[in-house]
Protein backbone atom coordinates (compact mmCIF):
# COMPACT_ATOMS: atom_id res chain seq x y z
CA UNK A 1 0.00 0.00 0.00
CA UNK A 2 2.79 2.45 0.89
CA UNK A 3 4.58 1.66 -2.39
CA UNK A 4 1.39 2.46 -4.33
CA UNK A 5 0.95 5.76 -2.48
CA UNK A 6 4.55 6.72 -3.24
CA UNK A 7 4.05 5.95 -6.95
CA UNK A 8 0.89 8.09 -7.09
CA UNK A 9 2.67 10.84 -5.13
CA UNK A 10 5.67 10.92 -7.49
CA UNK A 11 3.51 10.80 -10.62
CA UNK A 12 1.16 13.47 -9.29
CA UNK A 13 4.05 15.75 -8.35
CA UNK A 14 5.63 15.43 -11.78
CA UNK A 15 2.30 15.97 -13.53
CA UNK A 16 1.40 18.99 -11.41
CA UNK A 17 4.83 20.56 -11.92
CA UNK A 18 4.65 20.13 -15.68
CA UNK A 19 1.10 21.51 -15.74
CA UNK A 20 2.24 24.56 -13.80
CA UNK A 21 5.10 25.25 -16.21
CA UNK A 22 3.00 24.82 -19.36
CA UNK A 23 0.14 26.92 -18.00
CA UNK A 24 2.49 29.65 -16.77
CA UNK A 25 4.09 30.08 -20.18
CA UNK A 26 1.15 29.35 -22.48
CA UNK A 27 -1.63 31.15 -20.56
CA UNK A 28 0.27 34.43 -20.08
CA UNK A 29 -1.46 37.30 -21.86
CA UNK A 30 -3.70 35.04 -23.94
CA UNK A 31 -7.43 35.38 -24.52
CA UNK A 32 -7.92 31.63 -24.15
CA UNK A 33 -6.13 29.58 -21.48
CA UNK A 34 -4.08 27.58 -24.01
CA UNK A 35 -1.87 25.98 -21.36
CA UNK A 36 -4.76 24.40 -19.48
CA UNK A 37 -6.37 23.42 -22.77
CA UNK A 38 -3.15 21.71 -23.92
CA UNK A 39 -2.54 19.82 -20.67
CA UNK A 40 -6.11 18.55 -20.54
CA UNK A 41 -6.03 17.29 -24.15
CA UNK A 42 -2.51 15.87 -23.85
CA UNK A 43 -3.38 14.34 -20.47
CA UNK A 44 -6.44 12.69 -22.04
CA UNK A 45 -4.25 11.25 -24.79
CA UNK A 46 -1.67 9.94 -22.30
CA UNK A 47 -4.45 8.50 -20.12
CA UNK A 48 -6.03 6.76 -23.11
CA UNK A 49 -2.67 5.30 -24.16
CA UNK A 50 -1.81 4.20 -20.62
CA UNK A 51 -5.19 2.62 -19.90
CA UNK A 52 -5.41 1.09 -23.39
CA UNK A 53 -2.04 -0.55 -22.88
CA UNK A 54 -2.99 -1.68 -19.37
CA UNK A 55 -6.24 -3.22 -20.60
CA UNK A 56 -4.49 -4.92 -23.53
CA UNK A 57 -1.77 -6.37 -21.33
CA UNK A 58 -4.11 -7.11 -18.41
CA UNK A 59 -2.02 -4.94 -16.06
CA UNK A 60 -4.65 -2.43 -14.95
CA UNK A 61 -3.45 -2.56 -11.34
CA UNK A 62 0.26 -2.39 -12.17
CA UNK A 63 2.71 0.05 -10.56
CA UNK A 64 3.25 1.72 -13.96
CA UNK A 65 -0.47 2.38 -14.25
CA UNK A 66 -0.54 3.90 -10.77
CA UNK A 67 2.42 6.13 -11.60
CA UNK A 68 1.18 7.30 -15.01
CA UNK A 69 -2.64 7.07 -15.08
CA UNK A 70 -3.53 7.83 -11.48
CA UNK A 71 -0.52 9.93 -10.47
CA UNK A 72 0.84 11.75 -13.51
CA UNK A 73 -2.42 12.23 -15.43
CA UNK A 74 -4.30 13.03 -12.22
CA UNK A 75 -1.80 15.77 -11.37
CA UNK A 76 -1.25 16.93 -14.95
CA UNK A 77 -4.86 17.52 -15.92
CA UNK A 78 -7.10 19.81 -13.95
CA UNK A 79 -10.85 20.06 -13.90
CA UNK A 80 -10.93 22.69 -11.17
CA UNK A 81 -8.77 25.12 -13.18
CA UNK A 82 -10.80 24.36 -16.30
CA UNK A 83 -14.00 25.17 -14.39
CA UNK A 84 -12.64 28.42 -12.98
CA UNK A 85 -11.35 29.58 -16.36
CA UNK A 86 -14.77 28.92 -17.90
CA UNK A 87 -16.41 30.85 -15.08
CA UNK A 88 -14.03 33.76 -15.74
CA UNK A 89 -14.83 33.75 -19.46
CA UNK A 90 -18.58 33.79 -18.74
CA UNK A 91 -18.20 36.51 -16.12
CA UNK A 92 -16.23 38.68 -18.57
CA UNK A 93 -19.00 38.25 -21.15
CA UNK A 94 -16.69 36.54 -23.66
CA UNK A 95 -19.18 33.88 -24.67
CA UNK A 96 -17.41 33.01 -27.92
CA UNK A 97 -14.14 32.18 -26.12
CA UNK A 98 -16.12 30.31 -23.48
CA UNK A 99 -17.85 28.20 -26.13
CA UNK A 100 -14.65 27.43 -28.03
CA UNK A 101 -12.75 26.53 -24.86
CA UNK A 102 -15.53 24.57 -23.17
CA UNK A 103 -16.74 22.52 -26.12
CA UNK A 104 -13.27 22.21 -27.65
CA UNK A 105 -11.89 20.81 -24.40
CA UNK A 106 -14.69 18.28 -24.00
CA UNK A 107 -14.77 17.11 -27.61
CA UNK A 108 -11.01 17.02 -28.13
CA UNK A 109 -10.47 15.45 -24.69
CA UNK A 110 -12.79 12.55 -25.54
CA UNK A 111 -11.23 12.19 -29.00
CA UNK A 112 -7.76 12.18 -27.39
CA UNK A 113 -8.75 9.30 -25.06
CA UNK A 114 -10.00 7.32 -28.08
CA UNK A 115 -6.81 8.10 -30.01
CA UNK A 116 -4.70 7.07 -27.02
CA UNK A 117 -6.49 3.74 -26.82
CA UNK A 118 -6.07 3.22 -30.58
CA UNK A 119 -2.36 4.09 -30.37
CA UNK A 120 -1.90 1.62 -27.50
CA UNK A 121 -3.36 -1.14 -29.70
CA UNK A 122 -0.66 -0.52 -32.32
CA UNK A 123 2.20 -1.32 -29.92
Amino acid sequence: MIKNLILVFIGGGLGSSLRYLLSKYLNAGQLLPYGTFLVNILGSLILGMTLGWAIKSNTLNSPTNLLLAVGFCGGFTTFSTFSFENYSLIKSGDYLSFSVYFFGSLILGIIAVFLGILISKLF
